[in-house]
């Protein structure tokens, strides 16, 4: 029980992240949660809940929190806890979260961060995006304490700092079934059955008896990408069956020393770290080729009662063959303002308007406070809409990106993106903003600067879906697994016994 997890929102990204270092660690760690409701007063009160339940333990040598947590107060109220190694994780920093209002920003909780980060051993971000904008953000978010404003913050806490991008469990989707049912059980956003090197790694020498989630067209574009032959129903990987998993992950990060403007990694076809002296080095592998991005899309799905619909993948696959079928655009984010639905549908009706023709699965979960945007566009798409809202089952999810063609961001906010990752992972070519953490991402054709420039690619794309169901994926994806990013971890959570504990 050397390791002690705390996490103060333990949903999402944050529980998918908890959980996967609980099952790599077993019983080396300890695990101790929140409920992932009423985020801000699990950020203001959540030190001193964790004061009174974390247990007491002479065998703790590291405690591993994300960002939500006041880590400088839980080590104030349980100073065994404060001897320890702290490792700060962030998801998101509040420093750069995007609000409607200038004024609705609280101080207290990018204070919070800050103070967290004095108090923390090791500071890990999910993207260089994400680090650089906390960190060059603190002077400026400083100057509003009105006298007696602390100095040179970013100075001390910076040599702290580096990137280990998110770990992506990411599915077999070339299978009928991508989870386990129990996985399924617990719902979306969390896989923990399969491993996740190469994005199609669990595939070698396995028989499939039913049909897959992806479509022939993008199995056969698999082919290319990774080496794997089908023969009927079963899947080899080409090469000798001992070569080591390294092999399958391909080209993983590329050194983005050589490629930075103002702190942040241009875009490139491998993933990049921002290093610093003293940090270690981003992973090197093989350069490879990724997967292919193409889809098949245009089919209807079930409707429910409610807002979460099943989608029936024999229907999907039904109809018309693929490449006369009109191009299937997936959208799968939180139905929240920092995502800007309002700028994705706006692109959308106008499409509509010069009766181009598309279709359009709009994922993601929806909270108490649903933008109006949703209701008005639903019914202004009319027959263009296959799917409309959150699938509970991640098998359902996975499977409609996998019909999908094109999978689109207009986000104000995002620090790393699982979902866009995922969806290129099913096969979906990706159009993402030339901003935020995106350029840190994806290869360069993939970004646009401006909602015009959206259009006009998806105008193109509508007149002639065979160019995104024929392209192969310039980028990778292989990088954001667990099997690329566990080392890194493991190093990040290993320390020896301290003389002082």
């Amino acid at each position: 029980m050397s390791v002690l997890l705390i996490e103060a929102f333990y949903g999402g990204s944050h529980k998918q992240l908890m959980d996967l270092l609980q099952e790599e660690l077993q019983e080396d760690c300890v695990l101790c949660t929140l409920p992932a409701k009423k985020w801000h007063w699990k950020a203001r009160t959540a030190a001193l809940y964790f004061m009174q339940t974390v247990p007491t333990s002479t065998n703790y040598r590291i405690l591993f929190a994300s960002s939500v947590l006041n880590l400088a107060e839980l080590a104030a109220l349980r100073p065994d806890l404060g001897k320890l190694k702290k490792v700060l994780y962030f998801h998101e920093n509040q420093l750069a979260y995007p609000v409607q209002k200038c004024q609705e920003r609280d101080f207290q909780y990018g204070y919070n961060q800050i103070l967290s980060c004095l108090v923390a051993d090791v500071v890990v971000f999910n993207s260089a995006f994400n680090m650089e904008s906390f960190l060059t953000s603190i002077g400026k978010f400083m100057k509003l304490i009105p006298d007696h404003r602390p100095k040179d913050l970013e100075k001390m806490i910076r040599p702290k700092c580096q990137v280990l991008y998110f770990p992506v469990r990411f599915p077999d989707v070339s299978s009928s079934h991508s989870v386990s049912s129990e996985t399924q059980e617990k719902g979306f956003g969390e896989q923990t059955r399969y491993q996740s090197s190469f994005s199609f790694h669990l595939i070698l020498s396995t028989v499939r008896t039913s049909k897959p989630f992806m479509p022939e067209h993008k199995l056969a574009r698999l082919e290319k990408v990774t080496g794997v032959k089908r023969n009927g129903d079963a899947y080899q990987l080409e090469g000798l069956p001992g070569q080591q998993e390294s092999r399958a992950l391909g080209g993983l990060m590329k050194n983005s020393n050589a490629h930075r403007e103002s702190g942040l990694c241009e875009a490139q076809p491998g993933l990049c770290t921002t290093q610093h002296e003293g940090l270690p080095s981003p992973l090197t592998a093989p350069a490879r080729p990724n997967k292919s991005e193409a889809s098949e899309g245009t089919n209807p799905c079930q409707e429910e009662d409610k807002q979460h619909l099943t989608f029936n993948l024999s229907n999907i696959l039904s109809g018309r063959d693929y490449q006369q079928r009109p191009l299937h655009v997936a959208w799968p984010h939180r139905w929240e303002h920092d995502k800007d639905p309002e700028t994705f549908f706006k692109v959308l009706l106008k499409l509509k308007e010069k009766e181009l023709p598309f279709h359009v699965s709009v994922l993601g979960e929806a909270f108490t406070e649903i933008p109006d945007i949703f209701s008005e566009a639903k019914k202004a798409l009319g027959s263009s809409v296959l799917h409309w809202g959150y699938l509970p089952s991640k098998d359902d999810y996975f499977q409609a990106l996998c019909m999908a063609d094109v999978v689109i961001s207009t986000a104000k906010h995002e620090f790393f993106g699982v979902a866009m990752v995922e969806a290129v992972h099913c096969g979906c070519y990706p159009l993402c903003p030339k901003a935020l953490v995106y350029p840190e991402i994806f290869p360069a054709e993939y970004l646009y600067s401006t909602p015009e420039q959206l259009f006009k690619r998806l105008q193109n794309f509508c007149k002639r879906p065979d160019i995104v169901r024929k392209h192969l994926y310039k980028g990778e994806t292989a990088g954001f697994s667990w099997a690329a990013l566990g080392g890194k971890f493991r190093s990040l959570l290993a320390a020896e016994p301290r003389e002082d504990l």
